[in-house]
């Protein structure tokens, strides 16, 4: 992976868990009984590993 690669899955991380906390506080789960977004924790893993792959998308490859 190119330094750029890095700083771009890096932000997506970063944007991700910001999304992934502000969703857990925002909407998140009034039973507890949802596994994601019953815990503050579980929703911000899950919302920068969904930023990483997401922001992966936008990195060109290297040719060969």
């Amino acid at each position: 992976m190119t330094r750029k690669a890095m700083i771009i899955t890096g932000a997506g991380i970063a944007v991700g868990a910001i999304a992934g906390y502000a969703y857990y506080h925002f909407v998140g789960c009034v039973s507890g009984t949802c596994a994601i977004t019953s815990k503050p924790l579980n929703s911000t893993l899950y919302g920068s590993l969904m930023g990483g792959l997401i922001f992966n998308i936008f990195v060109k490859s290297e040719k060969k």
